[in-house]
């Protein structure tokens, strides 16, 4: 007699519901918001559900970007027509120029007082490359010396051009990419992750920093978020090989180096230990390493063999090591290698200034803000970088701590964003422009599950407005208000933020006690910035304070920005399964009601 069959009976198949869609994801039943979109960059989108292939959508969503990129470049840039030094722009040209006109050896040495050379070596291929190119237009753009300073409006189109074409190669597909592992690893639908994407290439930020201010942040971001979506796609190597192309670019892609370590050892070491993998990061990335820093190498001993040196205004053939000035005594400073020593030793200190100081510009972290009240800058510098030290390893070790015992993908945006928010916070020698490390992953949040809920959407777009408004001074220094203004109230109005909209915090009627405990911490805020630029505008500080605004700027970024690294880190917890179940249960339960 045969058994009951085992088909007899099937379960009933529950509906997938979507983790993540444009419309708003609540505990409330879905069909509640499938009539209406919640936010106007939702709204936007809206015809083309089901109408519009993906690829039709991500062609229409370059062709945006581009266009709004475009845009902002027609405004002015860093230090247009400002003498003596003339601003970032002149910085990145001049690069162009020394890397295309002078032997490779005296890079890293050449005049430092106008704007020297002190970014990683990938840096300063780029700026070779866009040179040669420029140069095939118009050489005297980058003549040695006569260029200084130079205001083209031709040469200003070609450099607008070169950040648009090295985005589109490299920050832009990376950021396409990871989107769409992500949002799939969350089981967030193709157009809600377009959505997604559309917000996070229109992040006011990125674009107010590299296309108005003139940089080029989003090549090393680029190769950041590549490592990143290598990591989904479990490509460890590659992971390894483009995060060293990230500090390749630029040294601040150290605040990205632990939750990278973290996330490649604990791939390595769960479920199971795997040392082949781990031999095989190692390697790439000393490997990457070299490949990185070889054409220095083979550039400085062709340049000894044929008489040149790296110093050509020096009348002393050897100098002392910079930082390591106790190590020429036991060097032999005629020995073949030592031009190597050298040049590697001067590249370091360029691209790691530790005597500028704890900080040199005013900046919304902590020792910028505690400086207000107590002057810290009084007390010796040995003291202030070790006390940095200290306290960037206290705000970074637990998020990565979490991250090496619970490797998972979908945790990578949640570490990287506290990790970098601690690093922005308390490390030595932040610039203003930095906001964009931590800006970038937790932006990237809203690919992934709950991502365009209210929430999510609320604590996302708090942190991109709030960077934005800290980095007001530094854009109104070169008459910048104007697309400042556009730019981030646009974002604001995509996203359903204050100060165009408060559907981030409160909609269909639904409202929770921590959705009022947001919105008003949020409020606060976004009054003290508009607040702010009201007496900015029409009230001059006291004659004894002449930094009064930019130092009440200061205080409130700060502020933000740690509620903003508590977010990720409290989250980054919660769904890290650290927590006992039972615990999280309650406090899931909780916010629901």
């Amino acid at each position: 007699m045969a058994g009951p069959s085992s088909s007899s009976h099937k379960p009933r198949r529950k509906l997938k519901q979507a983790s993540n869609e444009s419309y708003d994801n609540t505990s409330s039943p879905i069909d509640r918001f499938t009539r209406v979109p919640s936010f106007p960059l939702a709204a936007f989108f809206w015809p083309a559900r089901g109408s519009v292939s993906q690829w039709e959508l991500l062609s229409l969503i370059l062709m945006a970007a581009g266009l709004f990129r475009w845009a902002a470049g027609l405004w002015g840039y860093s230090g247009f027509e400002k003498p003596p030094m003339f601003g970032d722009y002149e910085a990145q040209r001049h690069w162009i120029e020394i890397t295309t006109r002078l032997p490779i050896s005296q890079w890293y040495f050449h005049d430092l007082q106008w704007w020297g050379l002190d970014y990683p070596p990938l840096t300063a291929y780029h700026s070779w490359l866009c040179g040669k190119i420029g140069s095939l237009i118009d050489p005297s753009w980058f003549a040695l010396y006569k260029s200084r300073g130079l205001h083209d409006p031709t040469l200003k189109i070609f450099m607008r051009a070169t950040v648009v074409v090295s985005e589109y190669l490299i920050y832009i597909p990376a950021v396409v990419v990871f989107v769409r592992r992500f949002s799939r690893l969350n089981g967030v639908s193709s157009w809600s992750a377009s959505v997604a994407l559309a917000a996070i290439l229109m992040q006011p930020a990125t674009i107010l920093i590299d296309h108005v201010h003139f940089q080029y942040n989003t090549v090393m971001l680029g190769f950041a978020v590549a490592s990143m979506s290598s990591m989904l796609a479990e490509r460890y190597l590659w992971s390894a090989v483009f995060f060293v192309a990230a500090l390749g670019f630029k040294q601040m892609a150290l605040y990205y180096a632990f939750p990278v370590f973290a996330y490649l050892l604990g791939s390595c070491v769960s479920p199971r230990i795997n040392v082949a993998r781990f031999i095989g990061i190692a390697t790439i990335t000393v490997i990457s390493f070299a490949v990185l820093v070889l054409p220095f190498i083979i550039g400085t001993l062709q340049n000894v063999k044929n008489g040149i040196s790296p110093r050509p205004d020096s009348q002393e053939s050897h100098h002392p090591l910079p930082i390591f000035e106790g190590l020429t005594q036991y060097l032999d400073t005629k020995a073949s290698y030592y031009p190597i020593v050298e040049q590697l030793v001067q590249m370091v200190h360029r691209i790691f200034p530790f005597a500028r100081g704890l900080f040199e510009d005013k900046v919304a972290n902590f020792w910028c803000a505690l400086n207000v009240i107590i002057k810290i800058q009084k007390y010796p510098a040995d003291l202030l970088q070790r006390g940095a030290l200290l306290a960037t390893l206290a705000s970074t070790i637990p998020p990565n701590l979490i991250l090496l015992i619970r490797p998972r993908k979908p945790l990578l945006p949640l570490a990287f964003a506290a990790t970098s928010w601690g690093f922005f916070l308390f490390s030595y020698q932040v610039h203003e422009k930095s906001v964009l490390l931590p800006l970038m992953p937790m932006t990237l949040l809203l690919a992934g599950s709950q991502g365009l809920g209210k929430e999510t959407r609320a604590w996302v777009g708090f942190a991109n407005i709030l960077g934005c408004w800290t980095m007001f001074p530094l854009l109104q220094r070169v008459d910048l208000r104007v697309p400042y203004t556009v730019l981030t109230l646009l974002w604001a109005y995509f996203l359903g933020l204050p100060p165009t909209s408060l559907s981030a915090y409160f909609q269909e009627g639904s409202s929770s006690f921590s959705q009022w405990t947001t919105a008003f911490i949020h409020g606060s805020f976004y009054l003290a910035m508009g607040l702010w630029h009201v007496l900015e505008l029409f009230l001059r500080p006291p004659p004894d304070k002449p930094d009064l605004w930019v130092v009440a700027n200061v205080g409130v970024g700060a502020a933000g920005f740690s509620l903003c690294y508590l977010w990720c880190l409290g989250r980054l917890v919660l769904q890290s399964d650290i927590l006992p179940r039972s615990w999280v249960g309650k406090k899931a339960k909780a916010k629901t009601h």
